[in-house]
């Protein structure tokens, strides 16, 4: 099983680079707002902006991006990752945490998906991840944001990119991540602050993330 989904995972980057570098037009899509202004305050949790060393972006790819730890008045923390894409046609793809946070350190107990309700009627799917390393628990919440959707599978993230550069002439798109420790050692209250916490995001990144 763990070969069959490496086999499709290889095949999908291979095809999505080859329609991206054969379907080749200029795209000038940016953030609706720079990612230099986003609000510090959010509801009741007050940020602290970080940044990586500048070797992690120039990986990265980015051509925005936003860092930041957020903390309640009761001492919760939760980290912010925003990286806005304006184009994934020379390479610069989004990389996905299941690559680069093993490569941290970090092992993957629990995967799962969350559903959020951001609006009458209207949910939208993430992705839930147990981190461990060492005694240190993580909770994990990221998705793909972009192009008017939210995705939370790497496939069928590498599906709608190639779809969309054919359809609309487009590739850009955001990854969100956000990661807390687990309170007290209890992952369900955790999870249940990084939902209401990412209920106060959404509307935000809407006015931030191009549509």
């Amino acid at each position: 099983m763990a070969l069959k989904r490496t086999i499709i995972a290889a095949i999908l980057m291979i095809l999505t680079m080859v329609c991206l570098n054969y379907i080749s037009h200029g795209e000038n899509i940016k953030p609706n707002k720079a990612f230099s202004t986003f609000p510090k305050q959010i509801g009741n949790w007050i940020g602290k902006e970080e940044h990586f060393d500048q070797k992690i972006y120039d990986i990265l790819g980015v051509d925005d991006s936003f860092l930041c730890n957020y903390y309640a008045p009761d001492g919760s923390q939760i980290e912010i990752y925003l990286g806005f894409y304006q184009s994934q046609r020379e390479g610069d793809l989004i990389h996905s945490p299941k690559n680069c946070m093993p490569g941290s350190g970090w092992n993957f107990l629990k995967t799962g998906e969350t559903p959020i309700n951001i609006g009458p009627k209207q949910n939208i799917v993430i992705n839930n991840i147990l981190l461990q390393k060492g005694s240190e628990k993580q909770i994990m919440f990221y998705w793909f944001q972009g192009r008017g959707r939210y995705i939370r599978s790497e496939y069928m993230q590498k599906i709608y990119l190639v779809l969309d550069s054919i359809t609309k002439r487009r590739t850009d798109e955001s990854f969100v991540r956000l990661i807390t420790p687990v309170t007290e050692d209890n992952e369900e209250k955790t999870i249940q602050y990084l939902i209401n916490f990412t209920k106060l995001l959404i509307p935000i990144l809407e006015e931030y993330l191009p549509s």
